[in-house]
């Protein structure tokens, strides 16, 4: 908890920032007025009050009515700090949750794609939900209500001790040790039944996003009743969990009512034995009555307070666990910016694989000239998408280099390697957002002007211009109100206005129609011209053009040349492409008995 609490620390009072510092110090000065007024102004002007009546005289009624008021005044000087407080301390609070939940973010998306492969998505937000809620509450409670109650404490301590002797100041003593104890160990026991509350909230949450992320496989496999028992399932373990531990508050309040209402009797019952005696007066008995009343209040809250402080702790830590995963690709300390002369790429000896037992790719060599285009084929599972990856550098290789114009890509800085490629995905996912925005995303300084260049450029404005809304339609969840040649399209122009260098197309058409397929392909090879291009492709018939074809079987380069050369060799490259002809043949032979 501490290590957790001093990570915490640089937010609540951050270096470069003096007028959030000076309102942290205000705020406790408020704290400290209000405690002041609540200890020393309404309980006494009571007991003033009190003993005035007491008396039995009439003639110092002002006296008691200006005591009267000043009690309410003290109560009202009370609530006025507090809120005074709050309105003060609430810009810390919230400068503090915007700046750790930012850092989380940016951390998040500096993170190598392996851990957003094996993360779920939904379990991820909510453990940032939950870290960055938790933030607000913590700081109040141990600003606003631990600090202050230890401060109450001893300034009734210092005047049971001054006006009515030991024996009260140890029975307070041993009242707030022993609900501090019995809080304490309560309320672990309840926070371990939290804690699996919150694993089993969270479950359920991420398995309901992933079934609504994966809306067309459910429908697909008619399994909505098998998604709905799942996700019962779910929220019923979460709700006996959450039953459990709300049933468990009723034994916690129920002791601390016991320790506090057997502490204020004691109390009071001690100070009436001292006014029979003479010692004390009627109104010693409500200044000890409203002291511990008053006392009482936060201790009443200090179970819910120490629950809420565990479990903020325990959620921060969770999102301090999401800052602290290391960062798998990083940046060299004398990493420098690449500089792109010409786009030559080269592979070279490169060696990788995602579990170090199985390697994928086995001493790939690969040259691609500036301007020219290198196209990449084999059978699913030979290594070619991973070549994206790599040159994208999402993992590092693990033996071997690539390089671009002599460039090592690990001595460059990462921003600097993206900035200068393009990719034209098989799948193509877009924001929830519009077709201009998804379109602009490609270069965030362009203008209205060069994204409708852009969308001409990839032969998709005149579709746009049919829209109703036009470069202000939205797309949906993940593009799809958007066919597979249209959002196929929306990524090329997206590409286009972002002008890079190296463009790499990967199974940019495998997902469309063989009509779409040869519109779109047109286009690619457009935008390929005075580009260094890679192109992985499954369908041979797309990549005829390229300047030379390798083939790629087991992470191995078993081929090379152009289209003519592989076919005349008759090995892989020139099955494959017989292979798909006959299936080519077959496709025209259905569709041509359809027609008839």
């Amino acid at each position: 908890m501490l290590a957790t609490l001093r990570r915490f620390l640089p937010y609540l009072w951050p270096k470069h920032a003096p007028a959030l510092r000076v309102r942290i110090v205000v705020a406790l000065c408020l704290v400290v007025g209000s405690k002041l007024i609540q200890v020393y102004g309404a309980p006494f002007a009571l007991q003033g009050a009190i003993d005035g009546m007491a008396q039995g005289s009439r003639d110092g009624v002002w006296l008691v009515v200006a005591l009267v008021v000043g009690y309410a005044a003290a109560r009202l000087g009370t609530v006025l700090f507090d809120n005074l407080r709050n309105a003060v301390f609430e810009r810390v609070g919230q400068d503090a949750t915007r700046r750790l939940g930012s850092d989380v973010f940016r951390h998040l998306h500096q993170l190598s794609l392996r851990f957003h492969l094996t993360r779920r998505t939904g379990a991820v937000t909510k453990v940032i939900e939950r870290g960055t809620k938790s933030i607000d509450s913590m700081l109040y409670f141990l600003i606003f209500n631990i600090a202050p109650t230890i401060l109450e404490l001893a300034l009734v301590l210092g005047i049971f001790w001054t006006r009515f002797g030991v024996w009260l100041v140890a029975g307070t003593v041993t009242m707030v040790v022993v609900y501090i104890a019995f809080t304490r160990i309560v309320t672990d026991w309840r926070s371990k039944l939290r804690e699996r509350m919150n694993d089993l909230d969270t479950g359920a949450v991420a398995h309901a996003v992933d079934s609504l992320l994966n809306f067309e496989t459910v429908k697909y496999f008619n399994a909505e009743r098998r998604e709905a028992e799942r996700y019962d399932k779910a929220i019923h373990d979460y709700a006996a969990a959450a039953t459990t531990s709300e049933n468990s508050l009723a034994w916690l309040n129920i002791g601390q009512s016991v320790i506090t209402n057997t502490m204020l009797g004691a109390g009071m019952a001690l100070v009436v034995f001292g006014w029979a005696r003479g010692d004390f007066s009627p109104g010693d008995v409500v200044l000890v009555s409203t002291l511990l009343s008053q006392l009482f209040r936060p201790l009443d809250m200090l179970g819910w307070v120490y629950r809420t402080i565990r479990q903020g702790v325990i959620d921060m830590a969770a999102m301090f666990d999401l800052i602290d995963t290391d960062t798998e690709v990083r940046d060299a300390p004398d990493a420098t910016d690449l500089k792109v002369a010409k786009g030559h790429v080269r592979f070279d000896n490169v060696h990788f694989g995602y579990d170090a037992d199985r390697e994928i790719l086995k001493g790939i060599d690969l040259d691609v000239p500036a301007g020219s285009t290198l196209a990449v084929v084999g059978p699913s599972g030979a290594g070619k998408s991973t070549l994206a990856r790599l040159i994208f550098r999402f993992y590092d290789v693990t033996g071997g280099r690539i390089t671009i114009d002599g460039q090592d890509l690990r001595d460059v800085r990462q921003e600097s390697l993206r900035a200068a490629i393009g990719i034209v995905p098989q799948d193509t996912v877009l924001f929830n957002d519009t077709i201009g925005y998804n379109i602009a995303y490609g270069r965030a300084d362009a203008s209205p002007d060069e994204v409708a260049a852009a969308a001409r450029g990839a032969a998709i404005a005149g579709f746009i211009q049919s829209l109703p809304q036009g470069f202000d339609t939205r797309v949906g969840e993940r593009g799809l109100k958007l066919s597979g040649g249209e959002k196929q399209r929306v990524a090329i122009a997206r590409t286009l206005l972002k002008d890079p260098p190296i463009l790499i197309l990967d199974e940019a058409t495998s997902a469309l129609d063989s009509r779409t397929e040869a519109d779109i392909q047109a286009t690619l090879e457009a935008i390929e011209r005075g580009r260094t291009t890679i192109v992985i492709a499954h369908r041979l018939s797309t990549v005829v053009h390229a300047d030379r074809i390798v083939v790629l079987e087991s992470g191995r380069v078993v081929e090379s040349g152009t289209h003519g050369e592989l076919l005349a060799a008759k090995g892989v490259y020139a099955e494959m492409w017989n292979r798909q002809a006959a299936e080519r043949e077959e496709e025209d032979g259905d569709d041509a008995l359809v027609t008839k």
